[in-house]
């Protein structure tokens, strides 16, 4: 298995919607972009790598995600590098299905900065079993 670090263009191509698959999407041949794998994530959070291209973070950190997910400052998708999500945006421009484990398009997502986060564990009681990240000390919110 080829993991990353993959520059943006090495990713892989989703071949339903001809978009990169982000590292926490999967690294494994035909991974696509419906939804985010639990591993993948994980290892972000543990090992402080990017969500796009799975290489060592800095700071600041981009977290991506719906406006209610900025709304409790809570995500799914892991911390990425900026430019990464800045890249990652305007491949999904024509995405019109919701993707990456969020319940709205690409078009409709916003990004916050911040200099780092607190990686939160489902626990047996959540009904949602997705893991989170909660960026602490926001440095900009659009």
């Amino acid at each position: 298995m080829d993991a990353a670090p993959r520059s943006f263009d090495e990713l892989p191509t989703d071949p339903a919607y001809g978009v990169p698959v982000p590292f926490a999407a999967g690294t494994e041949v035909g991974a696509t972009v419906r939804d985010l794998d639990k591993r993948r994530v994980t290892q972000c959070a543990l090992s402080r790598v990017c969500g796009v291209c799975g290489a060592t973070l800095g700071r600041p950190l981009a977290f991506v995600g719906s406006r209610r997910e900025l709304d409790r400052l809570s995500f799914h998708f892991p911390p990425s590098h900026v430019d990464c999500v800045e890249s990652l945006l305007e491949a999904y421009a024509d995405v019109v299905d919701p993707v990456l484990g969020q319940d709205t398009r690409p078009g409709d997502w916003v990004v916050v900065t911040a200099a780092s986060f607190e990686f939160v564990r489902p626990g047996r009681d959540d009904v949602d079993r997705r893991p989170l990240f909660e960026p602490r000390i926001p440095a900009l919110v659009p």
